[in-house]
């Protein structure tokens, strides 16, 4: 974890956290949370979430696999191009599923 120096502690080393989370608001309670403008979501951004949090989280895992599986059979077939152009869709599942899970785990902020 990154350590970062804060001068109106008394110059000691604390635990640097995000400026804007709600623990930045407790743990100091001497210096003022840092909450920018420009840091705040767009309406399209929360609209994104609020519709990407309503798809179940499974949903990704299971396309992943299935495009693995299409891919495989594609490749055994001796479809290689269309093999790999499907095969190239698992990482892009797995990280929208990742992304589904972080935004039903901390919501808009």
């Amino acid at each position: 974890m990154r350590r970062a120096c804060l001068p109106a502690l008394g110059g000691r080393m604390e635990t640097d956290v995000n400026p804007a989370s709600r623990a930045s608001e407790h743990e100091y309670m001497d210096v003022p949370p840092v909450v920018r403008a420009e840091h705040a979501e767009a309406s399209l951004t929360r609209l994104i979430e609020q519709q990407t949090a309503k798809v179940p989280s499974h949903v990704f895992l299971v396309a992943s696999l299935a495009a693995m599986g299409v891919s495989f059979v594609l490749e055994v077939t001796g479809r290689s191009r269309p093999s790999r152009f499907i095969g190239q869709w698992v990482s892009p599942l797995l990280v929208m599923g990742v992304y589904n899970k972080l935004v039903k785990i901390f919501g808009p902020r």
